[in-house]
């Protein structure tokens, strides 16, 4: 058992793992009854040792770890990085890097969308992981034998999945391909929760500009509040009550309780006051200075559309590339309407393995055939006509 629970084993641990090309990394965290996660455990591994670390220990200070975050000279690896990374960039403000995400990695080497840590440790470690600490409150102290040990094999086995995945890509020279990917995770944009951008989950709940605007205004309040207090948005105001609240417009606090679904009383406190502010501002937007709604897609192009889900499901089983690393659905429909969509799929490697099919799919120049059982593509070759 190897639980860190002082500042100065912490360092002397992060000392001995910055002398290596990669660690791996993992977060045990809650966040059941908080906005922000709780981060209770972090689990570390070189090719040498592994190791968690107790984020709860009285007078522990995690800075050997950000230190270690933030060496360039150690390429941190994460499966599913991103709740991770939210995790690092709101304690530190810092963003792991170099990163390798197995995940995407999986991805890209035909582990289909999406690749769960237990699948790829049975897939690629020949192993099958005890997963019965896996609901456990990890906020709770002492941590037991079978917590840590549970916690520490998500990064022992990561260290062979992450070599493996490395190797294949690397030998497919696709190692590349992740950059999209990985420049996303990187961004502290991704973890930026600004309340002006919390009506964007919701946008497609409301179809009038009057709607949207007052929408706009609750979703930063809710979100504000939420922040503020540390609790998550639905113990503010549910969703269903925000959109109801945003389509009644109530411009008083009066008339915001007698909205059949709103909590009794409410309306009368604080809470009730900045909801009819909220409201207020929103009505007093300028329409045209709203973002475009989105209307739902009426296109003639559904029967396009439906060919290019089968070559993206062709290409993705030909290549071993999951569906969703190489096209979206909104991909495929901005093809189908124009040949030079700006959409990653028509860009890039993604370009060369399914884009210029897409497009010679839409001028007849390919078509889709089935052999045994298989769907191939196949080029249409047109035919001079005959002399006479």
């Amino acid at each position: 058992m190897s639980l860190l629970t002082s500042t100065e084993d912490l360092a002397a641990a992060c000392d001995r793992l910055s002398r290596h090309p990669f660690v791996t990394v993992d977060t045990e965290f809650l966040r059941e009854t908080t906005f922000w996660p709780k981060v209770c455990v972090i689990q570390l591994a070189s090719p040498e040792e592994a190791f968690a670390v107790d984020t709860l220990a009285e007078g522990l200070d995690l800075t050997p770890f950000f230190e270690l975050m933030a060496d360039m000279r150690v390429v941190k690896v994460f499966h599913a990085a991103r709740q991770d990374l939210e995790i690092i960039w709101r304690l530190a403000r810092l963003i792991p890097a170099p990163l390798f995400d197995t995940q995407v990695a999986a991805m890209v080497c035909g582990f289909g969308d999406q690749a769960s840590y237990v699948e790829l440790v049975k897939a690629i470690a020949k192993e099958s992981l005890d997963k019965s600490s896996r609901f456990t409150d990890w906020s709770k102290r002492p941590l037991s034998t079978a917590q840590i040990d549970y916690a520490i094999a998500d990064v022992t086995h990561l260290r062979q999945i992450y070599t493996h995945l490395r190797q294949r890509l690397e030998r497919s020279n696709r190692l590349d391909w992740l950059v999209d990917e990985m420049r996303t995770l990187t961004s502290p944009e991704t973890y930026e929760q600004s309340p002006e951008n919390a009506w964007e989950r919701l946008r497609h709940r409301v179809r009038k500009p009057r709607d949207l605007a007052v929408l706009m205004e609750l979703a930063a309040w809710r979100e504000a509040e939420a922040q503020a207090r540390d609790v998550p948005r639905a113990r503010v105001l549910k969703d269903d009550m925000l959109i109801e609240i945003a389509l009644a417009a109530p411009r008083s606090q009066e008339a915001l309780g007698d909205l059949r679904a709103f909590p009794r009383g409410l309306e009368r406190s604080r809470s009730g006051a900045d909801i009819v502010a909220a409201v207020e501002r929103g009505l007093a937007r300028d329409p045209a200075a709203l973002p475009r709604i989105e209307r739902e897609r009426r296109s003639g192009n559904g029967a396009t559309v439906e060919l290019l889900k089968v070559l993206l499901r062709q290409v993705a089983e030909e290549t071993g590339v999951a569906t969703k690393m190489i096209a979206t659905v909104e991909d495929l429909e901005a093809i189908a309407g124009d040949d030079a969509a700006d959409v990653p799929a028509l860009s890039g490697w993604r370009r060369a393995i399914f884009g210029e099919k897409a497009l010679q799919l839409k001028a007849g120049r390919l078509a889709l055939a089935v052999e045994r059982g298989k769907v191939v593509t196949l080029d249409w070759q047109e035919q001079d006509e005959p002399t006479r």
